[in-house]
């Protein structure tokens, strides 16, 4: 199994169901080596950790940290030929793929899998070199990751290659599956819809002490919360837009935009040119007992997402007892029915929603206690269940070559 990043050091979902999948996988009996990019320290006694830069070649991918969620526009190209080191995403991706060759002609395995573009490069080499067959996991396409403008062209190329040269792919949602087959030209009988889950050992630990935001709570006010990464494709902007709305009926709402990315400073820009920088707080990426307080204060958690393929914070939140308000243009809409559900551009009805929930206690209490019920359903074990099912016809159905 090749993999970008894994938690501890993650920078986003990726990661998240990386950890989630491979750990509910194991428990099915299915033995994993998950292959890195980079060595990096980790505590994951279930699965065993192969690191590319520590392969045959020597050659160290030293950019590794690079992220996946960035802007087509800022992935950069400065690969230099006279080097063994990458100075840029794609010829990170592209050393990552000749390691993954070289480490797949000294391991023993029975399947391939590639989480994402990133990795599809290694999983090709994999099987050209093993013959053994291979699965595309698509958490994310460039198309999401752009809101569907200014597609990368090369990065488009990578996934579809990926997916073309996979024995089987494996979309997080309906959603997505429909995406591939338009955009990509992908047989639909080829993939397969796995959608992700939440367990109860993915959530932040608790916090010691939630005095910080706490005192935001004692003071009166009502707090609602974006935690994700700040990009074009979790839309920032129509959160910000939003909070302004809000604010003319509920002053005493504070609105907290958690998280890093490429538009966070644009969008500090944008909270002052609205006249609302007093009622929004920028604390940057939250890990553990910090997320865990955010959910813990919040009266609501938005994702207002232009293209979510799915979309596992909202399921957190839940799973914390916090309210949701998500984007109909979401893969995680397909699993939940316990959530306000709103289109991203569509403010003045995400004002609404939100303005409701802030006003009326019972319907709070209602999505919160059905919430955290209905969440207990989606899990990695159920997701892990289906992906074994896909093991097990393609092991039948494989004929070496």
């Amino acid at each position: 199994m090749f993999g970008w990043e894994f938690p501890p050091f993650n920078s986003g979902g990726l990661g998240t169901a990386c950890l989630g999948l491979t750990r509910a996988l194991s428990r099915e009996g299915i033995d994993i080596t998950f292959v890195l990019p980079k060595k990096l320290p980790h505590e994951a006694s279930h699965v065993k950790i192969v690191y590319a830069d520590l392969g045959g070649m020597r050659a160290r991918i030293v950019n590794s940290s690079l992220s996946p969620y960035i802007t087509c526009s800022r992935y950069g190209r400065a690969y230099r030929k006279d080097s063994i080191y990458g100075d840029d995403l794609f010829s990170e991706v592209s050393r990552y793929a000749q390691l993954g060759a070289r480490i797949a002609s000294e391991e023993q395995f029975d399947i391939i899998y590639a989480h994402d573009w990133l990795s599809f490069g290694a999983g090709i080499e994999a099987k050209r070199v093993s013959g053994k067959p291979l699965i595309a996991h698509i958490h994310a396409t460039e198309f999401d990751r752009s809101g569907g403008t200014n597609v990368n062209q090369e990065v488009y190329d990578i996934e579809r290659a990926g997916m073309e040269g996979a024995d089987s792919v494996i979309a997080v949602s309906q959603r997505t599956k429909d995406l591939i087959v338009e955009r990509y030209g992908i047989p639909p009988e080829k993939i397969q819809v796995v959608h992700n889950g939440i367990d109860a050992e993915d959530m932040p630990t608790e916090s010691v002490s939630t005095s910080r935001l706490r005192s935001l709570k004692d003071a009166g006010y009502k707090i609602v919360l974006f935690l994700g990464r700040i990009t074009l494709q979790k839309g920032p902007d129509y959160f910000v837009r939003t909070a302004k709305r809000v604010l003319q009926y509920e002053p005493n709402t504070l609105f907290i935009l958690a998280g890093s990315g490429d538009m966070e400073h644009q969008m500090m820009e944008l909270v002052a040119q609205e006249g609302i920088a007093g009622n929004v707080l920028f604390p940057g990426f939250l890990r553990d007992a910090e997320r865990s307080e955010a959910y813990a204060i919040a009266d609501l958690f938005v994702m207002p997402s232009v293209s979510e393929p799915f979309g596992i914070v909202p399921l957190e939140s839940m799973r914390a007892g916090t309210p949701v308000l998500i984007s109909k243009q979401s893969g995680v809409s397909e699993v939940v029915r316990h959530a306000l559900k709103v289109d991203f551009w569509d403010t003045e009805d995400m004002a609404d929603k939100i303005v409701s929930v802030l006003r009326n206690p019972a319907l709070h209490e209602t999505l919160r206690e059905h919430g955290v019920r209905e969440v207990l359903g989606i899990t990695w074990s159920r997701a892990a269940e289906k992906i074994k099912d896909l093991i097990e016809r393609i092991q039948r159905s494989f004929r070496p070559s």
